[in-house]
């Protein structure tokens, strides 16, 4: 890793001096009618020399947890208390952004598998050209916040290609706990920065179109124990997880239905399947067709549906082999915190932990009068 700061301003096309914090808008492609792209950067050039994160949001229009957390980021650091410069792209896409859309509008582009971008390519691959050269080139590591599509949802994990040593630094700064291991695909913009030098790592957190501000503290969390342990700011780190799940590509299976209908998830009350047990039912209107999805091997749930209603082949949810003491670290983590630690509001599986159904067998009954008259309180895990 190479603290190329020392001190001197960070330079795109304009410079910032260090210790300046400069928000700009920068220009990076043209509208229909003409009118100019602008994303809006946020530059934190410290006043020591350290290392240059950028961290970026909004690569897909609908994903927004990220642009919360950028936004945070943009706030609160002051440059007179860094080492080093953290370059926050609030929102990659913002033609996306604009429209609620997670493509580029039009001719839906996808922007993440455009990288590093052409200055004579489609328009996808020109907002990415001056946006990986300008910025992303100019850095020596970076996070990238993305969440999960439309109507499904995915809980806080990390992306990340785990044979390169410096992008498993990096998931580790961020204490990642469940890690899909992999390169990423042609274009993404995570696996051409770690290609060229600038160890990346994704990070996937909720759903599409929602705020969701558990996750985003989480993010933020990390994002400070990163700091931290890259020398950027002056406090205490962790240098590795707690727990960490790593996971190869034959150790995770998306689950698909396999009848139209009404969806009854039969998993719970851990976001854990059993190998050859039902994951769920699926039921007609009239209930009297149902077909149950058997689950493959005993897993995590890391991402689902969060429509009850589907179709054949629709995804019910993604899972990610574990093992006993995996297994024994999951539960523990949701009986002392509730399902919401490992960041999502949906629950859709059997909501009461054993340990909470324990504790409501030893309170004593309450009368009639107390029943109506005792404020009702959200089952944990739950919003």
């Amino acid at each position: 890793m190479s603290n190329n700061n020392n001190g001197e301003p960070f330079r795109y096309d304009a410079e910032v001096r260090p210790g300046e914090k400069r928000h700009i808008m920068y220009e990076v492609g043209e509208s229909f009618l003409g009118d100019p792209i602008k994303l809006p950067v946020t530059i934190i050039n410290g006043a020591r020399k350290g290392p240059r994160v950028f961290v970026s949001a909004a690569m897909h229009g609908d994903e927004v947890n990220g642009v919360k957390v950028v936004q945070e980021v943009a706030d609160r650091y002051d440059p007179q208390d860094l080492s080093g410069t953290i370059v926050c792209l609030h929102v990659l896409n913002v033609p996306g952004y604009r429209a609620h859309m997670r493509y580029l509008p039009i001719y839906d582009r996808d922007l993440n598998r455009s990288f590093p971008g052409s200055d004579h390519g489609n328009e996808g691959q020109q907002m990415a050209k001056v946006i990986y050269d300008r910025f992303i080139s100019k850095c020596d590591i970076g996070v990238d916040f993305h969440t999960s599509t439309k109507s499904k949802v995915t809980i806080f994990h990390t992306r990340a290609d785990m044979s390169d040593p410096a992008v498993k630094e990096v998931a580790d700064a961020f204490l990642s706990n469940v890690v899909l291991d992999g390169a990423g695909s042609e274009g993404m913009m995570r696996r051409v920065a770690s290609e060229n030098g600038i160890p990346t790592i994704t990070v996937e957190m909720g759903e599409a179109h929602r705020y969701q501000p558990l996750m985003v503290d989480n993010a933020l969390e990390k994002l400070h124990n990163l700091f931290a342990y890259y020398g950027m700011i002056d406090a205490e780190f962790e240098s590795e997880p707690v727990w960490q799940r790593v996971v190869g590509s034959k150790e995770k299976k998306w689950i698909r239905s396999t009848a139209g209908g009404w969806i009854d998830m039969d998993w719970g009350p851990y976001p854990i399947v059993e190998e050859g047990k039902s994951v769920c039912t699926i039921s007609d209107h009239f209930k009297r067709e149902e077909h149950v999805v058997e689950a493959p091997f005993t897993g995590l749930i890391i991402g689902m549906a969060a429509d009850p209603i589907t179709v054949p082949g629709q995804i019910i949810a993604h899972v990610v082999s574990i093992d006993e003491d995996d297994r024994k670290v999951i539960e523990s983590i949701i009986d002392e915190q509730g399902y919401s630690s490992i960041g999502t509001y949906h629950w859709m599986g059997r909501r009461v932990t054993p340990k909470e159904e324990l504790r409501r067998s030893t309170e004593e009954p309450m009368t009639p009068e107390e029943a109506e008259t005792a404020e009702s309180e959200p089952e944990r895990g739950t919003a």
